[in-house]
């Protein structure tokens, strides 16, 4: 069974504010079949799939998970804008390595244009420094890859700098979720749809981004 479906088919009917009784009727089931087809208890038709994409506007690549994108677009290199370019043609061609900066930087640039909208001073001090300090502790890891750089760069050692920075950003953790129960009422509502409206240069950056890091993660799991 498919398990990206059910999530999908649901969030689709929420973020459009549908109640499932008038997803039903329009879609030609019954509501208690909907139902299950949500809950991954039942697995649809290729019929129902092709009906779903058409009421909700997108692909049935989406459907499936199998695109980040509604309009089930691949993420293309090309596609992605470029934060310095000449970085690039400085270090070498790594497609893997350009592709994981842009969608790094375009995926930061959504975050950051979100938190102004918001409005939060608390929450846009607590992002950064959760943010901050996973930079840090990333430059720490790779200013290790060689022996002879010198640990008397920093003020703190590397060992406990990396346990600080994890601890550091957790606490930003903990100060944004305080922070977000003062902006509950004025955060703007964000959805699969309102990304890529709102920034469609940078979107599938982010949805790729999503995708692949919850990929990583179910396999933890």
């Amino acid at each position: 069974m498919n398990n990206d479906f059910p999530r999908i088919l649901s969030l689709l009917r929420k973020e459009r504010h549908i109640s499932q009784k008038d997803a039903a009727a329009a879609l030609g089931v019954a509501q208690a079949l909907l139902s299950h087809y949500e809950k991954g208890k039942r697995e649809c038709g290729l019929d129902f799939l092709v009906r779903a994409a058409d009421y909700y506007n997108v692909s049935t690549d989406y459907l499936l998970g199998r695109s980040p994108m509604s309009t089930g677009s691949v993420i293309m290199e090309s596609q992605i804008p470029d934060a310095q370019s000449h970085e690039k043609a400085r270090f070498g061609a790594d497609i893997s390595l350009t592709l994981s900066k842009k969608l790094l930087t375009n995926s930061i640039e959504v975050i950051y244009s979100i938190l102004s909208r918001i409005g939060n001073s608390k929450l846009n001090g607590a992002v950064t420094n959760i943010l901050n300090f996973t930079v840090y502790k990333v430059f720490r890891i790779i200013y290790r890859t060689n022996a002879k750089n010198s640990d008397t760069m920093f003020e703190i050692g590397s060992e406990s700098a990396c346990r600080m920075a994890s601890a550091g950003a957790e606490l930003g953790e903990g100060a944004a979720a305080a922070a977000i129960k003062e902006s509950e009422q004025d955060a703007p509502e964000i959805s699969t749809v309102t990304i890529e409206t709102d920034y469609p240069k940078q979107a599938p950056a982010l949805l790729s981004l999503i995708k692949s890091s919850e990929n990583q993660l179910k396999k933890l799991m």
